[in-house]
């Protein structure tokens, strides 16, 4: 008779502490595996959501609320005065200097009646599809702070981003394409890859990142195919590579980067087969790549929805991150500028996702870190600008379940603070993972010895901005 393999206790006990832990992970999170073992699988979430994948568009350096979606008509009342005496201001140095009213005009659009500012003359036609939050809150009035908290919820801290969060709650719909893609033109914004960092989540849920300024899909994506192999070869070769990274696993305790770069491995492999294909827009249709325009942002906008409608869970489109829109002078000439960028692409984003029928369930979502005050920038030069301003700014969504063709929110007559309903950016997360089907203080990881979420101890789901 054969003799059974001998199990030491301390073997028992390491086997039985991960089957132990994973059920407990699977109970906490009600989310079994929909497919396979991989932390990339699809995931059904806690409740039905309304959204299935989001859209980020990310306007580095703050855009101009009053310039853009938030109308301060009552400014013209206060040319060359002093406005620091609002409730709350005091001498805050960066209101301190005198009005400047907006010099864009600006017109209510659609059955709605939305007020949009004429930098967005083809975003405007979609007013009807837009939720337009115009009394944001934020933490600080810093660039690296303030993309920190719109990204992972906090102002410092290495923490897991909303798209890492995502990707952990849902898993992805591809297994041959990244589950979590940001696209950054010309450069990196300030803190760089911690806006898409997995923080203390495993590493397989980090965003992956491409220089989309790039127009060839073998640049965008480096080394994405072997030449000196075939396909079976390869193969051959990963499965060798990988039963040697299992055996190396199973002799440790558990090793979050060591899983991930298994999983990495697998996924890179994968991706040659469809990647090229997801990044390569010139097999769209004319009319279609003509409608995005052929420039930086109509080609990445292109790309989100090619990669959106082949099941990536969360794209982040980065515009300004070379020549952000931190306009501290010269405010007409660059907003015009940045706007005229990413007007038509937008646009187009929005009418192909809501023509395919994707919009329903795709949730877009567009503003910066913050905003600029309704005052000039000191000292007073001609080409006037506007300084960093973190209570009441605007961010607006669409599609997703959000409820459309709404300003939600107001901020006083000269855009001075919020006077109505404000939105933290913890509210505002609480709301985009409502929108995807969870709770956000129960969709937690265990870390350090105590469950973390991406709102952290903060935050509330705003129902005025659901449907």
């Amino acid at each position: 008779m054969k003799s059974l393999p001998i199990t030491s206790r301390r073997e028992m006990l390491h086997r039985c502490g991960f089957g132990m832990g994973a059920l407990a992970l699977s109970n906490l999170m009600a989310q079994e595996p929909e497919s396979g073992l991989s932390p990339l699988a699809p995931r059904k979430p806690q409740f039905p959501g309304k959204a299935k994948r989001v859209i980020h568009l990310f306007m580095n350096g703050g855009p101009s609320q009053i310039d853009t979606f938030d109308p301060k008509p009552a400014l013209q009342r206060h040319v060359g005065k002093r406005i620091t005496d609002g409730p709350g201001n005091g001498a805050n140095r960066r209101t301190a200097g005198v009005a400047l009213p907006s010099p864009f005009e600006f017109k209510r659009h659609g059955q709605s009646g939305l007020e949009i500012s004429e930098l967005f003359p083809n975003v405007a036609k979609h007013a009807d599809d837009l939720c337009v939050i115009r009394s944001m809150v934020s933490d600080i009035p810093n660039h690296e702070q303030a993309l920190m908290m719109m990204n992972t919820g906090t102002i410092g801290l290495s923490r897991p981003s909303v798209g890492a969060w995502t990707l952990y709650g849902l898993g992805t719909e591809n297994q041959s394409l990244p589950g979590f893609v940001v696209m950054c033109p010309g450069g990196l914004p300030t803190a760089q890859s911690a806006n898409w960092r997995n923080g203390f989540l495993p590493g397989i849920y980090q965003g992956t990142y491409i220089n989309s300024v790039e127009r060839d899909p073998e640049a965008l994506i480096a080394n994405i195919e072997n030449r000196f192999m075939f396909k079976k070869a390869q193969r051959r070769q990963l499965s060798y590579i990988q039963q040697l990274n299992e055996i190396h696993r199973r002799q440790r305790e558990h090793v979050p980067q060591l899983d991930a770069r298994i999983e990495s491995l697998e996924l890179a492999f994968r991706m040659q087969t469809e990647a090229l294909d997801a990044f390569d827009i010139e097999r769209e249709p004319v009319h279609i790549r003509e409608m995005y325009g052929d420039t930086t942002q109509g080609r990445q906008m292109l790309m989100a929805r090619r990669l959106a409608e082949r099941g990536v869970r969360y794209v982040q489109l980065y515009h300004g991150a070379g020549q952000p829109w931190d306009s501290h002078s010269n405010i007409v000439t660059s907003h015009k500028r940045l706007a005229a960028q990413v007007d038509q692409p937008i646009a187009a984003l929005l009418a192909d996702l809501k023509g395919r029928g994707m919009l329903e369930d795709t949730l877009v979502i567009w503003g910066g870190e913050m905003g600029r005050t309704p005052t000039v920038q000191l000292p007073v030069t001609p080409k006037q600008g506007r300084d960093h301003h973190s209570d009441g700014f605007t961010v607006w969504m669409a599609g997703g379940g959000v409820k459309a063709g709404q300003a939600y929110g107001t901020t006083d007559e000269v855009g001075l603070t919020v006077a109505e309903n404000p939105v933290h950016v913890h509210d505002l997360h609480a709301t985009i993972l409502h929108l995807m089907g969870f709770d956000h203080e129960k969709l937690t990881y265990r870390y350090a010895g105590r469950d973390f979420r991406l709102t952290d101890v903060y935050g509330r789901v705003v129902n005025d901005l659901i449907a």
